[in-house]
């Protein structure tokens, strides 16, 4: 008897609908074809226990089973759900009237129960477009996956379940998420708050802008300045996710398998902080089946890169593509995956080894080239792709033990919000572009000219900066944001001034550049 089954490959971010057909016929042999990996041949063993252990019999037959297309690698443990019910059906042990409607996926352990898996959104979402009313997976994941609206979710905890569902005989439960609930009970909870920080107005003036426009930020300074600290609380005055957000964030860490069990969607913007020691695959992503690395988990969030001269140079170079184009391909011989890497980058450094080159107080004791050597780590195109850098100074023994309370994040976070929602406005025509770090060379001109006074201001400081045509068009879309901040159409001299205060490593040259 010839009977179809169907799963899901997923394949970067997106998911493939995956045809299994079992045909169980006269004979003794046990054939698995399709393209499937080891782990994918492995699940014969794994299937004959479960069934058994259940009191289902596992047929004494031939069974040959082809995963349809062929010509896509399956892999993972994930299949033996949807292989198992096949065999089952095949020979005749369930009923298959609903079959050709239900997509399924789970691995099966010895004694039939169903474990969790990687990707569940993204099958969902999948199994929707193709117009399936059903999907089974483990319960772990079915609280992901029921976030997908127009697909009856159903939760499984083992083997009988599934096969007593098809049946008829018991019916399992259906797994229903508001949404709008979920959303509202996680995304104003923070750990962090500015309010911690005092002093620092300076830092905290110039993260807001960065907030506000999407942009990229490095803070030099001492040891206990407070890098670490502020940079932590950046994702408190970040503006709340969209649903559509919160949605492509949740696929990416649901495929490295970093969502966590029971979690329905996240509602927070992701903060993602790798040690100086990471391989570049793993910050830009990859391996032989690759995989998303720190760059896509910070997407629609932020990336914290602390010492930033610690980090081997080629891990930081194969950021700079990143940086430019928000997304990351990955290719291979056989095929090629591209992975979401829209992430705005937060770096911390000391200015020198010792930590207090142009310390206020305290003599630094580095050798001559030492800070030299030690800050031109970090390439100057890269820097270049870093709109703000800002230097910090100790806070003053005053203002640590002062009793009055600083601007708290939510405060912060509402004027970041209405800069967001001018920037929103502005570029409603303009696809992919929801602030003004996304803007075009040809979109500068249009929306971050600044008038007469600020062009013979952003000329001297070309001169003096000896700035790229990259570091002109950071100051002009800066400037863009410092202007939506204070409510101004047009870019004025003031705010490319501030803008131009905004590049530390310029004016001090500590890049050697």
């Amino acid at each position: 008897m010839l009977v179809k089954t169907f799963g899901a490959a997923v394949q970067g971010i997106h998911a493939t609908l995956i045809t299994i057909e079992v045909n169980v016929s006269r004979g003794i042999r046990f054939l698995l074809v399709g393209l499937p990996d080891t782990s994918v041949k492995e699940s014969h063993e794994r299937i004959v226990s479960a069934l058994e252990v259940n009191g289902l019999r596992f047929p004494r037959q031939q069974i040959v089973i082809n995963m349809s297309p062929a010509d896509i690698r399956k892999e993972g443990s994930a299949y033996d759900l949807p292989l198992a019910v096949g065999v089952l059906a095949a020979s005749g042990a369930i009923c298959t009237d609903r079959l050709p409607h239900t997509l399924m996926m789970g691995e099966l352990s010895l004694d039939g129960n169903i474990l969790p898996l990687k990707g569940a959104l993204s099958i969902a979402v999948m199994a929707k477009e193709q117009g399936f009313t059903d999907l089974i997976l483990p319960t772990a994941n079915a609280r992901e996956a029921a976030v997908v609206e127009g697909i009856s979710v159903y939760g499984a905890e083992n083997i009988l379940q599934v096969a007593a569902f098809f049946n008829g005989e018991m019916s399992l439960e259906r797994v229903v998420v508001d949404v709008e609930q979920a959303f509202r009970e996680q995304r104003s909870a923070f750990e962090y708050d500015f309010s911690d920080v005092k002093g620092q107005e300076n830092v905290k003036r110039a993260l807001e802008v960065a907030a506000a426009g999407g942009h990229n930020v490095i803070m030099i300074g001492p040891p206990g300045s407070g890098k670490s600290m502020m940079a932590r609380r950046i994702p408190s005055i970040l503006p709340p996710f969209t649903l559509e957000e919160a949605l492509e964030t949740t696929k990416i860490h649901s495929v490295a398998g970093k969502t966590g069990q029971h979690l329905s969607l996240m509602a927070r913007r992701p903060f993602r902080s790798p040690h100086h020691t990471i391989s570049d695959v793993a910050l830009v992503g990859g391996g032989a089946w690759p995989q998303p690395g720190e760059i896509s988990l910070a997407h629609n969030g932020v990336l914290f890169l602390d010492e930033l001269p610690e980090f081997n140079r080629n891990v930081l170079e194969v950021m700079r593509q990143p940086l430019e184009d928000r997304k990351i391909i990955i290719s291979r011989a056989r095929f090629s995956v591209d992975y979401p890497a829209s992430f705005m980058l937060v770096a911390a450094m000391n200015p020198c080894p010792c930590g207090f080159h142009n310390h206020p107080e305290k003599e630094c004791v580095c050798t001559p080239g030492a800070v030299q050597r030690y800050l031109n780590k970090i390439s100057g195109p890269l820097l270049d792709r870093i709109d703000i850098q800002v230097e910090i100074v100790p806070v003053p023994f005053d203002k640590i033990t002062a009793l009055s309370a600083a601007e708290k994040s939510e405060v912060i976070r509402e004027r970041v919000m209405k800069g967001r929602e001018v920037q929103k406005d502005r570029y409603r025509k303009e696809s992919g572009i929801y602030c003004n770090a996304q803007m075009s060379s040809r979109m500068l001109h249009r929306y971050a000219q600044p008038d007469d006074t600020g062009l013979k201001l952003l000329k001297s400081a070309m001169e003096r900066l000896s700035l790229s045509a990259r570091g002109y068009s950071r100051i002009l879309k800066v400037s863009r944001t410092i202007a939506d901040l204070a409510g101004s159409e047009s870019v004025k001299a003031v705010h490319l001034a501030e803008a131009i205060s905004y590049r530390s490593l310029d004016r001090n040259s500590w890049a050697g550049y």
